[in-house]
Order: structure tokens, then C-alpha cells, then sequence
């Protein structure tokens, strides 16, 4: 089979052939049709991440066809068009993942390949309704964003939401679930531009944090916010925190942006407030967000689909920060 392989850290994505795996018992085998990029395999790349098993082959999300069951798994998967959730191994407590929590792609070889091995208590029917490049951009951002979102912060329909950094995967993703969940919408970015497309999304409005005074000028125009979603982390947690409600909810996944600034406790404490961390999520997390996915039509936003050759100027192009949506290549 073909597969994209990186040998080592700061070493280019390369396509080489490699031994088509097979199933063993409680496993299954995945015809990989499309795989979607995450910051992830760039960190991996440039040995940033907390998992060093070189050589890999990479790649967390991914769709396809079932080719091959192992012993004690039921046949009638063979043929299904599936979605893989790329969490394993998360352990008893729900509320945080355990010591041999792993996500698909390193050191389990990953989905930028034409077939992966993966546990078939792993796969999930994929929605009628997605393309495969659509299904494959939604596991680890869609998960993501829904535990997040609702697992974690508990978003009811009605309540106010502000959801940072629009033009990323997890963020487009918390814009498209809170708005299919009845909630009123709003989005920072960097670009006027996104949030324009991100209204288009069914947002009902935005602000751009290069603004001086963004979250006073925010906060003057709304109010404030029930819930609060950030993946970056920095001085816009800060106004995060100024601009939740009494009661309010945040809740982090990310910290692209680096520490947090300086907090008045007295924000949080007297506001009673609920600062949540968060991140991926369990298997019941994973099967309730697709549910939520093919219930409310839910349609991942797609940037732009490489071959699977052109992988390696694919992680160039999500490096540079201009897409909006997800980068899925196309396996086979």
C-alpha cells in the first residue's frame, strides 16, 4: 500500500510503499478514502509533541471503506462506510483521559495511508449525508469542539456564545454545533474575512481580536456571554473571562497563543464562573457527536483536498494559518 512516512524529526512527509497491515482479534481494516489534517502531525513533525516514535506515519482523521475483520468482531462491518474515532484507550474516568490515552496517528500508525488497522469498537457509520472528504474532516476537531461545547460547558439553546479563533477546525466546528443547537453565535478572528464567512455559517456576529480593546468594544455591543470556547489561550482568555456572565461557562481546548495574562480572581470567584479544560474526548463523547452530526445535517466545512502525495505541501499550506475549514487529502 501506499503511505505518507516521516523518518524523523524536522524530516519532510515522503510517500513510500509499505506492507498492507491485517487484522488481528477485535481489529479491523479501514480502505482509507480521505484524511484530514490537524496542527498535531505539524507539532509531531517538528518534535513538539509529547509522543517521540519515530519513524510514523502519521495522520488522526480519516473515512472509508471496512476491507477486513479480525476474530470476534461481527462481519457485517466488512463493506461499511465508516468514520474512525482516533481516541484510544481513555480509561474508566470520564471526566479525564488516563496514563495510556493514545490518539491514532502516533505510535499506532495513522491514516495517511491506504489502509489502517484500528480497533473496531473505534468505528462509527458514517453520515449519509458527508462525502468522504466531508466525514474525514470531522473526528478529532469535531470531537473537540462538541465535548468541549456541550459535554463540558453544557450549551443549551437560547444562551450566548462566543467562540474564538474562527477559521480553525475545532472553532468552525463549536460555530456549527452551537448554531444547529439553537444558540445565538459569536466569533473573534484575526481576519475580517472569516468572520464574515463564519456569519455565513449562521453566526450572528464578530469581532476582530487585532482591534485595541476588542473585548470592551465586544462586550458595550452584547453584554455578555453564557459559554466562551478558546483554543488559544493568551491575552484573549483574559477577555474571556471579563466578558462571561455571572454563572458563565469557558472552556479551553488549545493555548496557540501561549500563557495566560494576568486574571483579577475576583472575576471569577464573584461571577461564579466555570473554567473547564478540555480536550479530544471519550468513545460516548465521539458516538454522540456524530449522532448530533447526521440529526442536525451538520456538514464540515472543507478548505481544500491535496492528493496524497502532495501531503508534505499540504502541512505547509495549514502552517501558513490561511484556510478556513478543515485540509483533507484524498487516500484513494
Amino acid at each position: 500500500m501506499r503511505a505518507i512516512y516521516l523518518e524523523a524529526i524536522n524530516s519532510p512527509f515522503v510517500l513510500i510503499e509499505k506492507e498492507t497491515p491485517t487484522a488481528g482479534p477485535g481489529e479491523a481494516i479501514v480502505q482509507v478514502k480521505a484524511a484530514a489534517l490537524n496542527h498535531r502531525d505539524v507539532w509531531i513533525q517538528y518534535g513538539r509533541y509529547f509522543t517521540k516514535d519515530y519513524p510514523a506515519i502519521l495522520g488522526s482523521d480519516g473515512a472509508g471503506i471496512v476491507t477486513e475483520v479480525g476474530e470476534g468482531v461481527d462481519q457485517s462491518w466488512i463493506g461499511q462506510e465508516v468514520v474512525i474515532d482516533p481516541s484510544t484507550d481513555w480509561g474508566d474516568n470520564p471526566h479525564a483521559h488516563g496514563r495510556d490515552y493514545k490518539v491514532l496517528g502516533m505510535p499506532q500508525d495513522g491514516t495517511f495511508a491506504e489502509y489502517v488497522k484500528v480497533k473496531a469498537s473505534n468505528l462509527h457509520r458514517k453520515p449519509a449525508h458527508l462525502s468522504f472528504e466531508e466525514a474525514a474532516a470531522l473526528p478529532l476537531a469535531g470531537v473537540t469542539a462538541y465535548r468541549a461545547m456541550f459535554t463540558k460547558c453544557g450549551l443549551k439553546a437560547s444562551e450566548r456564545v462566543l467562540i474564538t479563533g474562527a477559521g480553525g477546525g475545532v472553532a468552525l466546528f463549536a460555530v456549527q454545533f452551537a448554531v444547529a443547537a439553537g444558540a445565538e453565535v459569536w466569533v473573534t478572528s484575526g481576519s475580517d474575512e472569516k468572520i464574515e464567512k463564519a456569519k455565513e455559517l449562521g453566526a450572528t456576529g464578530g469581532i476582530n481580536y487585532k482591534k485595541e480593546n476588542w473585548g470592551k468594544e465586544l462586550k458595550a455591543e452584547v453584554g455578555g456571554f453564557d459559554v466562551g470556547i478558546d483554543g488559544a489561550a493568551g491575552e484573549g482568555f483574559v477577555q474571556l473571562v471579563k466578558l462571561a456572565k455571572p454563572g458563565g461557562r469557558i472552556g479551553i481546548y488549545g493555548g496557540t497563543t501561549g500563557m495566560i495574562g494576568q486574571i483579577n480572581p475576583a472575576e471569577i470567584f464573584w461571577k461564579q464562573l466555570a473554567i473547564h479544560g478540555s480536550t479530544m474526548g471519550t468513545n460516548q463523547d465521539f458516538a454522540e457527536m456524530i449522532a448530533f452530526v447526521e440529526e442536525k445535517k451538520v456538514k464540515p466545512v472543507v478548505d481544500i483536498v491535496f492528493p496524497l502525495e502532495e501531503t508534505e505541501q499540504a502541512m505547509r499550506y495549514m502552517e501558513a494559518g490561511k484556510q478556513f475549514g478543515k485540509i483533507v487529502v484524498k487516500v484513494s
